[in-house]
């Protein structure tokens, strides 16, 4: 199971994070409690270097602020909205994690992965989970949205998704992750 911890802030969690053995962490450059600067998220994320995928983690950028989270963060990952990616220049190098929601769940072709979630990201609401497994038999499905320790073994039983993705649900206040919910909900999800 390929597991991402969302919307860093601090250094405590990049730890927990790491101690716990997921795939990626996500810093946040979208307006959010979470958000920070590409600078700021540069040095918050060098303990993590070479050791997850450091994931840029956008919506509906324009071409300028992409650029300068390019330069001053260098992303292993961007993930942006699936109609964010036909109006960016991208370096061609860079790997993808396309954000489909909810009602953007019918299209024709998929990319090979994709990250599903409801219609507003880090607000704790559940994604449409039967959507989301229709979904997870086409690509390799990264389920996100109102995911939790109490919830991710349930969600993963019912919608087989490649990944997991949790930013909200191991918060311990709006905006500061719980080092002790991050091990939580990485133990549940490896367990289900």
């Amino acid at each position: 199971m390929w597991i991402k911890i969302c919307g860093m802030t601090t250094r405590e969690a990049i730890a927990a994070a790491l101690e716990a053995q997921v795939d990626a962490i996500g810093f946040v450059f979208a307006d959010s409690p979470r958000q920070l600067a590409p600078q700021a998220a540069s040095l918050l994320a060098q303990p993590a270097r070479g050791r997850v995928r450091c994931v840029a983690v956008t919506r509906h950028p324009t071409q300028q602020a992409l650029d300068e989270i390019l330069a001053a963060f260098k992303p292993d990952v961007l993930q942006t909205d699936v109609a964010d990616l036909r109006v960016l220049r991208l370096p061609q190098q860079l790997e993808l994690l396309p954000v489909l929601r909810g009602r953007d769940a019918d299209q024709a072709s998929l990319p090979a992965r994709l990250l599903f979630e409801g219609l507003t990201s880090g607000a704790g609401m559940p994604s449409d989970w039967a959507t989301a497994r229709r979904i997870a038999r086409r690509a390799q499905l990264v389920l996100a949205g109102g995911l939790n320790a109490a919830n991710v073994a349930s969600a993963i039983a019912e919608v087989q998704p490649f990944g997991v993705d949790v930013s909200s649900g191991v918060e311990e206040r709006r905006g500061v992750k719980s080092p002790a919910e991050i091990v939580k909900f990485v133990s549940a999800a490896r367990a289900a």
